[in-house]
């Protein structure tokens, strides 16, 4: 059995948020995403690529070349996943970080978290933008009862099926429905839920959020009906409640 000096020595788990979009990183980061970053090599990231620009982009001077990387994405082989924390067991700390928001939210990484917590790894969740909660915070609806959904199916009459089960669910419940989609069905879902919506139940529509072009805005699905929007390949969060 591992004793608690053992224990102690192991390295860490950081959960590091990333940025929304393109915005100077310290409008939304705190400074201690900068701090960490400088300290850890090692990463645990969606895609390598991006998230070697979001390091450079938040501390410029750090050598890329000292860097490692752990890929976690639909590619990724199960059986790879254990060995990313291989680093952690040795006494070092590993960044885990999404492509944008929040780690382990909406991302592949709660995979990485469970696993730690599985093997007596300290995980360290930093501050950081989540868009799902700035939508609700934004939305004036119930932020004490709320469920994430995640995706709606993407064939048209499943779809439909689930956005009345969560209508119906919101109504029954007071509880706040949110949802996303993939940015270039955004405007496709829109026209859905406005024919499937009753009149009277309110939709947010929070869009870029954290950028100069941010758009949040609820109303009655009766009122969306009259109003014209540009959602093509923009991040948007949809949230829904009577």
């Amino acid at each position: 059995m591992a004793t608690h000096n053992q224990e102690f020595q192991k390295g860490r788990l950081f959960l590091i948020p990333s940025l929304l979009g393109e915005q100077p990183p310290l409008e939304v980061l705190p400074l201690s995403i900068r701090k960490k970053i400088n300290d850890i090599n090692i990463f645990i990231a969606e895609n390598e690529k991006v998230t070697r620009a979001f390091i450079k982009k938040i501390v410029p001077g750090k050598s890329q070349s000292d860097l490692h990387f752990f890929s976690l994405n639909k590619f990724t082989q199960p059986l790879e996943i254990p060995s990313f924390l291989e680093p952690c067991k040795e006494g070092k700390d590993i960044g885990l970080v999404s492509d944008a928001g929040c780690p382990g939210v909406a991302d592949p990484g709660s995979q990485i978290v469970k696993l730690a917590h599985e093997n007596l790894i300290k995980v360290i969740p930093l501050v950081g933008p989540s868009s799902i909660l700035l939508a609700l915070m934004a939305s004036g609806m119930n932020g004490q009862n709320f469920a994430f959904n995640g995706y709606l199916p993407i064939d048209k009459s499943e779809c439909k099926s689930k956005i009345k089960q969560l209508e119906k669910r919101s109504i029954k419940e007071q509880q706040a429905q949110i949802f996303i989609e993939t940015p270039y069905r955004n405007e496709q879902l829109l026209e859905l839920l406005l024919k499937t919506l009753y009149p009277e139940t309110n939709l947010c529509i929070a869009c870029e959020l954290t950028l100069a072009s941010e758009y949040i805005q609820t109303k009655k699905s009766a009122d969306w009906k009259k109003t014209k929007l540009d959602l093509h390949k923009k991040p948007c969060i949809f949230i829904i409640q009577q």
